[in-house]
């Protein structure tokens, strides 16, 4: 990975357009300069299985996501490692959230999902230790 060096000006200007902790400073490089998500060839996380792994949290592959916001529904579904959400795949609930949204979400207390084989719903913040 390259190294580059930014005076205290720059770092701040980074710092406050980091939304949440799961926005890191390449992400928001990334969207200061219109490069939108990373392309992704196969499972991430070191997941063979297509299971999302994010902040420690295992999620298998098929789990539902789903959030309303301002009365609209959104669904999403843990697919190759990643969490796809109209078309787009996310690494953190936070910024699926945030593309949503359009601002500042903590996307563990925004989204529930659904189990694979499981009926019921839950907030995606209790699986967080």
């Amino acid at each position: 990975m390259a190294t580059i060096e930014i005076d205290f000006d720059v770092f701040k200007a980074l710092t406050v357009r980091r939304t949440t902790e799961d926005v890191s400073y390449n992400d928001v490089l990334r969207d200061i300069l219109a490069l939108g998500e990373p392309k992704r060839s196969g499972p991430t996380n070191g997941s063979s299985s297509g299971d999302w792994v994010t902040k420690g949290v295992r999620f298998p592959a098929g789990t539902e996501f789903r959030a309303n916001y301002k009365g609209e529904p959104y669904q999403g579904i843990v697919e190759g490692g990643a969490l796809r959400l109209n078309g787009k795949v996310f690494d953190s609930p936070s910024r699926a959230a945030m593309s949503i949204t359009k601002s500042a979400v903590n996307g563990w207390t925004f989204w529930e999902c659904r189990l694979p084989e499981k009926t019921s719903w839950q907030l995606i913040t209790v699986f967080r230790k």
